[in-house]
Order: C-alpha cells, then sequence, then structure tokens
C-alpha cells in the first residue's frame, strides 16, 4: 500500500460490508468516529496483547488525531489480521502485505454481540450499537458571532474539535480585542482548522516543480502546464474534489469551506494569479499542494508583477505545514527576488525543505560539486545555524539516467525519494495548527504616537524583556509600523492581564489536558 492508496480500496466488496457493520457497531454514539473507549471494547476482542494494540492504535491513527475513522478502522483491521497470523506490527508489514487477500481478523464473541444488538432498538444499548446517536453542535455554529454559548467538554470528540473550542473561547477575544488580525493575521475560521495539510513548492522556473506534484499524484491535475520556459504564471492549489475541475481565485478565496479569505486582501491583480485545481485521489485526502509560479531570475526580474509576490508566499508560508525550494544543477544562482522570497519565510525555517531536483543530468563528481555549490548558496540566504536538509534526486516519472549517475548514483536517489516521501508521510502528524504567541501587548494610550511608532524596535524589546518573549515570536517590524500608523493609540484598550492569563492557562494547562483526552488509548 503506497502513500495515496486507501484502505477501503484493498478490500472486497464482502470484507467492506463486514467492516461497515463492525464499524457501526464499535461506534458507540453513531458519530462516525471510534474514540478510546471504543477502541477497547473493541479490539479486546482479538485477544491481541496491551502492546500489540498499542502498536495497532499507533499505525492506524497515524494522523493523530485521537479517533479512528472508517478508513483507519479498516487499517486497524487489517494490522489485527496479521498480528493475529504471527506477523509483526509495522508500517513495512502493511505496506508489503498484500492486502487484498487478507480476510477480517477473528472477532472472539462479537458475532453473538452483534446478534444481541439487532432486534428491537428499544432495547439497544448505546454501549453496543450506534443506534443512540445524540446531537453533537456543529462546530459551524462555533464560530457564529451570534452564539455565545460555550461549548461543554462532552460534546468534543477530537483533538480538532477541542482546539476549535479552546479557540473560540479563549484566544479568539484577545485577538479581536487587540486587533490581531490586522497586524499579523486573520482571525481563524473552522475551514482553517479542518484544512488538509498544505506543502508549498518555491524554486525558479524551470526547476520541476509542476512535474514534482505530478510525479506524487501519478497522473496530471486540471491547469497543470509543463515546459522549459515560465508555465505556470499562477499559485495552484491542488486539492481533493469530487471531480475534476479549476475553480478560478476569486470564486475560492470568499466561499466559506476554502481556508483562503485571507487572500482577498492581496486584490483582484493577484486573485486572477490564483486557482484551485480540484480532482478525486487518494494522496490528496491527506495532503493539499500549492504550486508556485517560477520566481524570476537574470533579466526576467525587471518584469514587474501586479501584485505581491512575497506577500503572497509569506502568506502561503503561515499555512503550510512544509515548504520545498526547488533547484536544479543548472540553476543553482539565487536571484534577488528569490532572496526576498526565502527572506518572507522567516519564522518558519523548521517547515523548510531542499530539493536538489534533475541531479541525474549530472555525473557523479559534478554532482558533488553541485551540492557544494548549492550549501554554500543557501548559506548566504538561510539565516539558520543548522544545516538546512536537502533531498538530491530526480523526481519525474522517466527512469534514471544511470549512464551519467552509475548503479551508486541511482541508488542514492532511491532513498532520498524514499526519504522525502516519509517526510510527506509525517505531515498529517505534526499538522496541528501553532497557537502564535506575538500578541501586540505593549497596546495602551501613548502621549506621543509618533515618537512610540519611530522607537517601535524599542517598544519591542522593552516587551520582550519585560514579558520574557523571545524576539523571534515578534512580527516584522516595518510591517507593524506601517499598519499602526493608520490607527489612533488612544483608542485601543489597555493591557488585560486576566485575557493574557486565560491563554497562558489554555496554552500550558488545557491543550495538554487536550492531547491527553485523546492519546493512544493503550498507553
Amino acid at each position: 500500500m503506497d502513500i495515496g492508496s486507501s484502505p477501503v480500496s484493498t478490500c472486497s466488496r464482502e470484507d467492506q460490508k463486514i467492516y461497515q457493520e463492525w464499524f457501526s457497531f464499535a461506534d458507540s454514539d453513531g458519530d462516525g468516529r471510534i474514540t478510546g473507549p471504543d477502541a477497547i471494547k473493541f479490539f479486546g476482542m482479538s485477544k491481541l496483547s496491551r502492546p500489540e494494540l498499542k502498536q495497532v492504535w499507533a499505525i492506524a491513527d497515524s494522523k493523530r488525531q485521537g479517533f479512528l475513522g472508517f478508513n483507519e478502522f479498516i487499517t486497524a483491521m487489517q494490522l489485527v489480521t496479521l498480528a493475529q497470523a504471527g506477523n509483526e506490527i509495522t508500517q513495512d508489514t502493511l505496506h508489503h502485505a498484500d492486502l487484498s487477500k487478507l480476510s477480517p481478523p477473528i472477532m472472539e464473541g462479537l458475532d453473538v454481540l452483534l446478534a444481541k444488538s439487532k432486534p428491537s432498538p428499544k432495547k439497544s444499548d448505546p454501549d453496543l450499537d450506534g443506534s443512540s446517536q445524540p446531537q453533537i453542535p456543529s462546530t459551524v455554529q462555533w464560530f457564529s458571532s451570534k452564539s455565545t454559548k460555550k461549548i461543554p467538554l462532552s460534546s468534543v470528540t477530537s483533538i480538532v474539535d477541542g482546539l476549535k473550542r479552546l479557540y473560540i473561547e479563549k484566544l479568539k477575544p484577545l485577538e479581536v480585542t487587540y486587533r490581531f488580525n490586522d497586524f499579523v493575521s486573520p482571525l481563524l475560521t473552522n475551514s482553517d482548522f479542518d484544512a488538509k495539510p498544505m506543502v508549498m513548492l518555491l524554486g525558479q522556473y524551470s526547476t520541476g516543480k509542476t512535474t514534482f506534484i505530478k510525479h506524487l499524484l501519478r497522473c496530471g491535475y486540471p491547469g497543470a502546464h509543463i515546459g522549459p520556459e515560465p508555465t505556470t504564471d499562477r499559485f495552484v492549489v491542488v486539492m481533493s474534489g469530487p471531480d475534476e475541475r479549476s475553480i478560478p481565485g476569486n470564486t475560492i478565496a470568499v466561499q466559506a469551506d476554502m481556508p483562503f479569505s485571507g487572500l482577498t486582501t492581496f486584490g483582484t491583480a493577484f486573485l486572477s494569479k490564483f486557482e484551485c485545481s480540484q480532482m478525486p485521489h487518494a494522496l490528496l485526502e491527506h495532503i493539499t499542494f500549492v504550486d508556485t509560479p517560477g520566481v524570476l531570475s537574470g533579466e526576467k526580474q525587471r518584469t514587474q508583477r501586479s501584485y505581491d509576490f512575497t506577500g503572497v508566499t509569506s502568506w502561503f508560508a503561515a499555512k503550510c505545514d512544509l515548504i520545498l525550494l526547488l533547484f536544479d544543477p543548472h540553476k543553482l544562482d539565487i536571484s534577488d527576488e528569490f532572496k526576498r522570497v526565502i527572506g518572507s519565510l522567516r519564522g518558519h525555517d523548521d517547515k523548510i525543505r531542499v530539493v536538489l531536483n534533475k541531479a541525474d543530468q549530472v555525473d557523479t563528481q559534478q554532482l558533488m560539486r553541485v551540492y557544494g555549490a548549492l550549501m554554500w548558496s543557501l548559506g548566504k540566504v538561510l539565516n539558520t545555524p543548522e544545516v538546512v536538509r536537502v533531498y538530491i534526486g530526480s523526481f519525474n516519472d522517466k527512469p534514471v539516467n544511470e549512464a551519467a549517475v552509475g548503479p551508486i548514483g541511482k541508488e542514492l536517489f532511491e532513498r532520498e525519494q524514499d526519504d522525502l516521501l516519509s517526510d510527506l508521510k509525517d505531515i498529517p502528524k505534526k499538522a496541528f495548527s501553532h497557537l502564535r504567541k506575538e500578541m501586540p501587548a505593549m497596546m495602551g494610550k501613548a502621549k506621543a504616537q509618533q515618537r512610540l511608532i519611530d522607537n517601535l524596535e524599542d517598544e519591542f524589546a522593552k516587551v520582550q524583556r519585560e514579558y520574557h518573549l523571545p524576539a523571534g515570536d515578534f512580527p516584522n517590524v516595518d510591517h507593524f509600523r506601517e499598519v499602526l500608523g493608520g490607527y489612533n493609540i488612544d483608542k485601543f484598550e489597555k493591557l488585560k492581564p486576566k485575557m493574557i492569563q486565560t491563554v497562558d492557562d489554555m496554552l500550558g494547562y488545557d491543550i495538554p489536558e487536550l492531547l491527553r483526552s485523546f492519546r493512544n488509548p493503550y498507553e
């Protein structure tokens, strides 16, 4: 089973029917999710040991959601079957097994319980079947400005739902009071929490960004253009959808169920260069890709874009979970525009990976020199003490040019591609949104607004010392100064220590408690 395959597609129709019946039985409250208590009851019938079931859950809940949906449930059942046959419970065992030939596992006593749960709905036990389906508040309603009622903890059935509740009740009031959306980033919406992890590809033209996406999908996507000159002239979000279609940027940016509303601030000039490409694909059920226009170099840099390219890149960088910088052996120079783009990624260094693509176009000796030159160039623009991870390979559907790189080079490329795919597989596990701490804490009355704006660096430094905050957690000074100039500081609320304490408690106590509530039930 590869990175993009769906567990349901590996089962026969008969087995799917069996698993659907089992899933409905195990899902005690009928919410489409099997949580820890449900799993302990149901999986106990497999007679596997607790350490074995701990490993089954860890692999099935690879996204660390704290529950199993139907797909994850099938994965768990397949692992149980393999374990009952004496196989080691690992991700590799699952990948190398012929899942189409696996039968459902032996669940001792399940048939009797299923028979008992079928007769009269009046006698049904909500702990045994899915007939009792309490109305769970839609999380969409939590984001309504009209709703002030607090959501009870008992209604939270996943980590994401819990984060939504904490944001609405504890963090959003602070953001609204101090206009966080004007200075740093827009207020979060329901779609921001539900969005799939995103991977953005950046690089000069013809470094293989679009081909890279096609290589992972193993097919093209609507609106994909490939060529030696700049062919992708727009930002394209490639995501899962019911059918193949392209949606214009000015449409997708105003859809409430999409996390792109913040892009409207870049105007119609940008929205005309933005589109969403949707298609049904198993990999896109887990990851969304952002294809970008080729960064200009040489004489092409004189061409003026009609929108803030660096600003848009920075916006996507904040939303994305992984940023891939693509180079090829013949385009190692980092142009002025590319430097600005990389500079806009400040604060997201942990997300950046470098891909040296088309590496089979040079022989092994040249590849060593190219790698050294690339690291030297990156060292001048990436201001980080750590060495950035560089993946070397040829990420397209053509066979590796062994005549150039030899058998050792081919083996290296295969290992590097496996490492990169593993990095991509890990994204959903790390995709819980980071709760930002860049709160404009110095807001209050000021005797001389202009003097405050002029000395903003000093004011930031004071706040950093007073509240022991790292400088890296503060927004860009020039941008903050520009926005602040449009306000009358006297109108800002005084600092409310109680609101700050509420957020501190959320980060220090509520979120860790939430994560504990949905951890592996066998730990």
